[in-house]
């Protein structure tokens, strides 16, 4: 699987600048202060043991954040400590303070129900946070989710969380991701405790030695496969449209004018309409699985599978010319006509686009696209294949 990089804002961009921060920090407004956690003098205590506050960025702090701003798409991440009468961040992803004051923390109401995610889609519609003076001016936060970053005590010393200056909501897999992410942060946290504990005892350096490399090793495992869940589609299990988009932008900027060819193959489950509303929902789902399956089977080695949305499939076909990804596409299409299961009496329609030089992914798909509405309007059940992106805008500026 090619690596996904989305653009996300660099550490140092100061949605809020450290002044205004500053100046809002001086003193508290009247703004409703969270609740006090139960036990609030042994979680203090036991955020004291970790030794954190106030220490040095760390790269390891700082990945976490960048992932969670990466998969929720928000231009904010922290890692939020709450302590006495501030919230501190550890890392920070979009804001410039390092530090704000406890009674305008959304971190300090999350606290509170330390098992659940805490969720805020549009702060000015929220009694705790409609008058709070980091949503009614600089920097305008409108939308909050908060991980708590609980310890095996079950206190919650913080959160890993995301804000965005709009209303929005998190998909389930966002909210699984974040989740996850929160869970690393807590094992990072838990690392620090732990080899202090060492130093203090004795002269345990090996035995510190194999516990950060057995602890990065799983960090880096969790990494991955909270990448990969980003990645994938819940339903299938194949690849999803941000996994597509990614491996035909790496595969279109690859291609050397005049030197290579790829194709990509636009599929779409004919009457699917028909299928939910005979059979239901769920009965849908499951031919939409099946046919993944298929189609992932009949791939070529180095051909990328994934859902592209709703009852659509798109194939990416690296080094296929026309006659090559016509070959793939029918082979596809007669295995999912003449499979048996949840498919059975199903079709496929299929839209074909070849290029030879590197094009904008929307264009590519949307050639491909064309070629499917061709084969649909064609009868369906068939492979409609478009001609080359070249040819097709010499046609344009002579039509």
């Amino acid at each position: 699987m090619e690596s996904l990089n989305i653009p996300v804002p660099h550490a140092d961009t100061c949605w809020i600048s450290g002044a205004r921060a500053g100046a809002l920090a001086e003193g508290v407004n009247a703004v409703a202060a969270a609740p006090i956690p139960p036990d609030e003098s042994r979680r203090l205590a036991i955020l004291d043991e970790y030794a954190v506050l106030d220490t040095p960025p760390e790269e390891a702090f700082d990945d976490i954040t960048f992932l969670a701003s990466a998969i929720c798409e928000t231009p904010i991440a922290l890692i939020s400590l709450i302590d006495d009468n501030r919230q501190w961040f550890k890392s920070r992803l979009g804001l410039g303070t390092p530090h704000t004051h406890r009674d305008y923390s959304f971190c300090a109401y999350a606290i509170l129900e330390p098992d659940q995610l805490m969720v805020v889609p549009d702060a000015t519609a929220d009694a705790r946070f409609a008058s709070n003076p980091f949503v009614v001016s600089e920097p305008s936060i409108r939308f909050y989710a908060g991980a708590p970053l609980v310890t095996s005590e079950g206190d919650a010393l913080g959160t890993l969380c995301v804000l965005d200056h709009k209303p929005r909501r998190l998909s389930n897999e966002q909210k699984r991701a974040l989740r996850a992410l929160s869970k690393q942060v807590l094992a990072q946290l838990e690392l620090r405790r732990h080899v202090a504990a060492l130093e203090r005892r004795a002269s345990a350096g090996e035995r510190y030695k194999r516990a950060l490399e057995q602890h990065r090793r799983r960090l880096e495992e969790t990494v991955r496969e909270t990448t990969e869940l980003s990645l994938t589609d819940d339903l299938t299990g194949i690849g999803n449209r941000r996994a597509l988009e990614a491996q035909l932008s790496a595969a279109c900027a690859g291609l050397e004018a005049g030197d290579g060819v790829l194709s990509v193959a636009m599929i779409d489950v004919d009457r699917f309409k028909d299928v939910n509303d005979a059979a239901g929902h769920l009965a849908g789902d499951e031919v939409l699985t099946h046919i993944a399956a298929v189609l992932d089977v009949e791939a070529r080695d180095g051909d990328s599978v994934g859902r592209f949305g709703g009852d659509e499939f798109l194939v990416i076909l690296p080094g296929a010319d026309a006659a090559g990804a016509n070959l793939v596409a029918e082979r596809m299409r007669r295995a999912v006509e003449h499979a048996g299961g949840p498919a059975a009496s199903v079709t496929l329609s299929v839209g074909l686009a070849t290029v030879h030089r590197p094009v904008d992914i929307h264009t590519l798909i949307d050639l491909a696209d064309r070629a499917l509405y061709q084969a649909k309007a064609g009868g369906r059940n068939q492979v409609a294949t478009a001609i080359d992106i070249g040819e097709q805008e010499m046609a344009d500026r002579a039509g």
